[in-house]
């Protein structure tokens, strides 16, 4: 089963070592870089604003833990988001292409 995880970067640097090491390592098919979102949100027990970056990761549901492992191993946030949601329907082809490049 294809899922999609989210995570959010503080700046393109990190952005991209994430998507390279889970490209290199065979984790992910693909990762889109989505710059500029705004976040808000509850830490510490005050609302918080930031500027950041969205990863929007696709691999297989089987790899979910090692890509998680991965990210939070780079990830310099005390708690990155790292969020899994199923796909349940897709383009066959390109879920095949998926399927191909990933271990």
């Amino acid at each position: 089963m294809v899922c999609l995880i989210f995570t959010t970067c503080l700046n393109e640097k990190i952005a991209k070592r994430i998507s390279e090491e889970l490209l290199k390592k065979k984790l992910v098919a693909c990762v889109n870089i989505i710059p500029k979102i705004k976040s808000m949100y509850r830490w510490k027990g005050k609302i918080e604003k930031s500027d950041e970056i969205l990863l929007l990761i696709k691999t297989e549901e089987n790899l979910f833990n090692s890509v998680k492992k991965e990210i939070v191993q780079i990830h310099p946030y005390e708690i990155p988001e790292v969020i899994c949601v199923k796909v349940d329907k897709g383009y066959e082809k390109y879920l095949d292409w998926m399927k191909k490049v990933m271990k």
